[in-house]
């Protein structure tokens, strides 16, 4: 019995040991304003310093500038079937928003850790960093995987390179990838994926008057943003849809246009902002190549009537793949077991799953938090959630030394 009761007592302090450790670590990660698009090499060099100091061996994976780093690294023996765990270290801005605390420096109100990042996705890092002796200390069969990427919030930049990295330089091969966005330890085996692209039209400057007699840029950008929205309405009828999904079908959206001079002036240039979301059901390269070949017809006739008429389109960052990891995938059980959750979800949002499933490893989206405090105002993440998170690694712990 006295045995016993000390090894309780000691998995009771080993456990509030954890999440002190988990929102120290979380504090120390919120305090490092990177957001997407900026030099992450001040959290990176953090993180590897918990590593070091763990002792374990980690890799960078660089961008052509050297600014910006992918950290991968592993805890385990080198054998095949391990778990990657993903999450990204750059946050959005916080730049208009109408903040109560400082939005880099956690802030416990309550039961809740206030803070740009606390819920996407640090907490998740945190959870995972928290937990490094844990996984030491567990005698595991197989490897457990640390990934964590760069520019997830402009576009997931950085995880096809860090997938392919972790793939090439491992002899064994890991085979699941958990994703660890705030899904309130939901697993989700569905995403949409995602593409941002610009479409400038060139026209010619007129009178207004002229309007027959002249191309004018904005009346040809409002014909382009009407077919994305007739495109988007052909494939609904045409049964491209996923009830899995809300809205269920893949959705093409312009959300800035500029153009013109004057009211009476015909524009000679106009660019409009738009994206595609797409279900797994629909490719996104298809969609844009319907919107090529419309342009080239339009461009063409606009030609007859002022030859330097010309439509540009410019992607801004490759295609975000969707997420579709089937029900009776391996990884489905594994989740369900690892988050204590059996019911299975999908995501409008996109994320880096669809990368790391493109390189074949089974992925899913599940972490703490709840996504609907991403990207506002004094976002923040429950403590509980965090505990959650923890607990979750935990059940990872022993699936691994199973």
């Amino acid at each position: 019995m006295r045995f016993e009761r000390d090894s309780i007592e000691a998995k009771i302090i080993s456990k509030m040991t954890r999440i002190e450790t988990a929102v120290q670590i979380l504090t120390d990660l919120v305090a490092f304003p990177v957001l997407g698009g900026e030099s992450n090499l001040s959290i990176a060099a953090y993180i590897c310093n918990l590593l070091e100091k763990n002792g374990i061996e980690y890799h960078l994976v660089k961008n052509e500038a050297g600014d910006k780093t992918s950290i991968h690294c592993r805890i385990g023996p080198e054998t095949d079937g391990g778990v990657i765990l993903s999450g990204h270290t750059d946050v959005v801005p916080v730049k208009g928003q109408a903040w109560d605390t400082d939005p880099f420096a956690l802030t416990l109100k309550g039961d809740k850790l206030y803070g740009r990042g606390s819920c996407d996705m640090k907490g998740f890092l945190a959870c995972c960093l928290a937990s490094i002796e844990l996984f030491q200390q567990a005698d595991l069969k197989r490897p457990v995987y640390f990934a964590f990427s760069y520019d997830e919030e402009i576009g997931c930049l950085a995880a096809p390179a860090l997938a392919a990295a972790i793939n090439a330089h491992y002899t064994e091969k890991p085979k699941y990838a958990i994703i660890g966005e705030p899904s309130r330890m939901q697993p989700i085996v569905g995403q949409k994926g995602i593409c941002v692209l610009e479409t400038t039209v060139h026209g010619s400057a007129g009178h207004s008057s002229r309007v027959k007699q002249e191309v004018s840029a904005i009346h040809v950008a409002a014909r382009l943003i009407t077919w994305l929205e007739q495109k988007m309405d052909a494939l609904i009828a045409a049964g491209h849809t996923d009830d899995r999904f809300h809205p269920n079908h893949s959705s093409l959206h312009s959300g800035i246009i500029g153009g013109g001079i004057a009211p009476n002036v015909i524009a000679d240039k106009c660019s409009f902002h738009w994206d595609v979301r797409s279900i797994p059901a629909d490719r996104i390269e298809d969609i844009i190549q319907d919107f090529e070949a419309y342009s080239r017809t339009l461009e063409t006739a606009l030609q007859q009537r002022f030859a330097g008429a010309r439509i540009e389109t410019v992607v801004h960052h490759p295609p975000v793949p969707s997420l579709d990891t089937p029900e009776d995938s391996s990884v489905v059980p594994l989740i369900r077991r690892l988050s204590g959750v059996e019911q299975l979800a999908t995501v409008a949002y996109a994320a880096e799953a669809g990368q790391f499933a493109e390189v074949g490893f089974e992925a899913v989206i599940c972490g703490p938090g709840d996504i609907a405090q991403a990207h506002r105002a004094n976002e923040f993440i429950e403590v509980a959630q965090l505990e959650l998170g923890l607990e979750m690694m935990e059940r990872l712990a022993r699936e691994l030394a199973e």
